[in-house]
């Protein structure tokens, strides 16, 4: 396997901001001249039938390995600066939650929560344990926009992401990567792929990354010396997958993937003084370990369908805890001290059944595919969490069952003109308890579904307009100070119309997408929170859910792609956004009568360029940026807006690379979550806005070895 430049028509059917510098061809020059001859190619992977990213009638980017390699990518979170639309929350380590066209949970603290967008990764669930998401060896990221309430389910109220790695290979190939960069970060990834019988293909994959993080911990020992850690907020992963690919008959084949994720992180981002350097006596830690498995059978040998059948289970260990008080004991004059710690056993197993009707075996006088089926899912939760002003550890148990069957009709009315239908109606009871006494068995049956109708106008362009409608399901507030008004909260639903519009240009050497799209929601679960003041003059931060009345979300999302020459090519993105909600009561009583929602800028932007300077030398230059946002929907404060660079230069040799790179390469100090309260006792515990902020410049150089 060798890398040179990727083909264009690749990265221009990849509506991800992105372009690749390279990828498995023989020359810049023969790939170039194959563009046109492959501008079909890149498919979507998770939908119920494999369609090409050029036709399928919705606002989808599909980010490919070569794009990833692009923004020099290591895990999932580092992926959203080039999608339009799509944020993500931080106060953890590594992001677990996102934000799709303004909508997606922030945080998990004591509660039980059904996230707004889903992660699968190979069919497997990660939805909120999605910090583990390493790129290495994926082969592409599907970001669906929207709600998917017919294909996904209560895990895709605002859109789901779709992690797809690479497939076992026909013949024996091997990959090492070699990366530094600052803050002692160091990773290292392995790659094996090929035959182990006529039969069994094998994949095995292994990438181990460290970093020190980007804190330095600035606490004080008894004698007044600052001890002047810089590791606390460190990185530890290893990432393991093994993947086998089987033709068992003629007419079954049967897809395997084993993942094991081992994340140690530390965890100390808040700073009393809103900078890089901390005070925690009692650092934190934000870790997980995952092992999980999928199972996929596809059988051919009906005549009318094929039956697909996928079975998944992954089991993780999470333990995720902060200094409360984000200092040491020296700096409180009554030698305060408290943290708060969340140990986490969670399981969730899915089984899908699926007929999806051959091409040959429409119905309705051979004018329609269709497709039918059957979802179960199990999740568990075991909690256990300790802190300081608990007289004894909390802890809590649920079990969610749940149940859909769904249905889709593909009616070709005419060769140029297709309706699409889907419905899908989910079932799911709860089984609560807590330590608090707290027993809780909520039931919610939720309907979703999509009416679709699309337009080829010609080879090159199409135009679709949608109705889709997404859900989630309600869930129980667990901290038994709260009130009984607080205690629950019920489902939510959005309704998201959509008008699309792709098209590619100038001889297949550029790509337009654009869809405009209005949703509106009811029952907004929206995440808030309360302080409880101690007898001290300390506050307990108390998280809980509750639903405001409505809200709505409009938007743009504008991409274009340009192969300008055979050594220049361009691409753009934008997202436009406009969110409110109201009816909300906050704490004081005082009700929101509208605002933007929490972590929904107006606008998001990537552009960049890749220059071939020669067959073997590429320079490439992005700049991404988003608008300020509101942190909360629970107070006033914001973000500020930012713009971010960054820049590589590569050199490609026949099996070697080495990549000099560069992210946030002007040293922005930028926001990625935000809390408002009191708790530094220098001022008196008056309230105020503390920050976790992005990565700093991170300047480093890969090397990659094929073999």
């Amino acid at each position: 396997m060798t890398f040179t430049q990727s083909p264009i028509s690749f990265a221009m059917l990849s509506i991800a901001t992105s372009f690749s510098a390279f990828a498995e061809s023989q020359s810049s020059q023969d790939s170039q001249e194959q563009a046109i001859e492959v501008t079909e190619t890149i498919t979507v992977q998770s939908d119920f039938r494999e369609e090409t990213l050029q036709t399928i009638p919705s606002s989808l980017t599909i980010m490919s390995a070569a794009d990833m390699d692009t923004r020099n990518a290591q895990n999932l979170e580092e992926l959203t600066g080039a999608v339009a639309n799509v944020n993500f929350a931080a106060g953890s380590q590594r992001a677990r939650y996102y934000q799709v066209r303004g909508i997606g949970e922030r945080s998990q603290y004591q509660e039980v929560i059904n996230p707004s967008v889903g992660i699968v990764m190979d069919d497997i669930d990660l939805a909120g344990i999605g910090g583990i998401a390493s790129t290495f060896d994926i082969g592409q990221v599907e970001f669906f926009k929207g709600p998917q309430g017919s294909r996904f389910g209560a895990n895709a109220l605002a859109g789901l992401i779709y992690l797809q790695s690479n497939a076992p290979t026909d013949e024996f190939e091997g990959r090492v990567r070699l990366s530094a960069a600052n803050y002692d970060s160091f990773s290292t990834g392995l790659v094996l792929s090929g035959p182990a019988t006529d039969r069994v293909n094998y994949r095995l994959v292994a990438e181990k990354n460290v970093s020190d993080g980007f804190m330095e911990n600035r606490i004080v020992d008894a004698d007044g010396r600052e001890l002047n850690r810089d590791d606390t907020n460190n990185r530890d992963e290893l990432t393991l997958r093994g993947k086998l690919a089987i033709a068992a008959t003629d007419n079954l084949d049967v897809d395997i993937t084993l993942i094991h994720a081992d994340f140690d992180n530390g965890y100390d981002g808040f700073s009393l003084d809103n900078s890089r350097e901390t005070f925690s006596d009692q650092p934190g830690f934000d870790q997980q370990q995952t092992t999980a498995a999928s199972v996929k059978f596809t059988y051919t040998g009906q005549d009318a369908f094929d039956l697909i059948t996928i079975v998944t289970h992954a089991n993780s260990d999470l333990a995720y805890g902060y200094d409360e008080d984000w200092s040491y004991v020296g700096l409180h004059p009554w030698e305060y001290s408290s943290t708060d710690h969340y140990l986490r056993d969670r399981q969730n197993s899915t089984l899908e059944l699926r007929l999806v009707s051959k091409p040959e075996q429409r119905i309705f006088t051979d004018t329609t595919d269709w497709v039918i089926g059957v979802y179960g899912k199990n999740d568990q939760e075991d909690l256990t969490r300790q802190y300081t002003y608990l007289a004894s550890d909390f802890t809590s148990s649920f079990d969610a069952q749940n149940l859909a069957i769904f249905a889709e009709l593909q009616t070709h009315l005419s060769d140029a003109l297709t309706l699409t239908t889907g419905l899908r109606i989910e079932q799911r009871d709860i089984d609560y308890v807590n330590s608090d006494g707290l027993d809780y068995q909520p039931e919610d049956t939720m309907l979703g579904g999509k009416l679709l109708l699309a337009y080829q106008l010609s080879d090159a362009a199409m135009t679709y307009a949608s109705i889709n409608r997404g859900y989630k399901a309600g869930s129980v507030n667990s901290n038994g100070t709260l009130s009984d008004e607080l205690r629950a909260f019920d489902p939510e639903y959005l309704w998201n119309y959509e008008l699309g519009f792709k098209t590619s240009l100038l001889d297949n050497r550029a790509v337009f997408r654009a869809a405009v799209f209005y949703m509106t929601r009811d029952d907004i679960q929206i995440s808030s929170y309360h302080l409880d003041e101690r007898a001290d003059g300390s506050s307990e931060f108390i998280s809980f859910w509750d639903n405001a009345a409505t809200g709505n979300n409009a938007g743009v999302e504008v991409e274009f792609l340009w192969d300008i020459s055979d050594s220049l090519n361009i691409y753009t993105s934008l997202g436009l956004l406009n969110t409110e909600f109201s009816g909300f009561t906050y704490g004081d009583g005082t009700k929101e009568t509208g605002r933007d929602q929490a972590h929904a800028p107006n606008y998001q932007f990537n552009a960049g360029a890749n220059y071939y300077i020669t067959d073997r030398w590429l320079l490439n230059v992005n700049v991404e940026g988003k608008d300020e946002f509101y942190f909360s929907d629970s107070h006033i404060e914001k973000s500020d807006s930012v713009v971010l660079w960054a820049s590589s230069l590569s050199y490609q040799a026949d099996n070697w690379r080495v990549k000099l790179w560069g992210r946030n390469v002007f040293d922005e100090l930028y926001a990625t979550r935000g809390f408002y309260f009191g708790n530094d006792p220098r001022d008196g515990y008056e309230a105020k806005p503390y920050y976790q902020f992005g990565e700093p410049a991170r300047i480093g150089l890969t090397f990659d070895y094929n073999f």
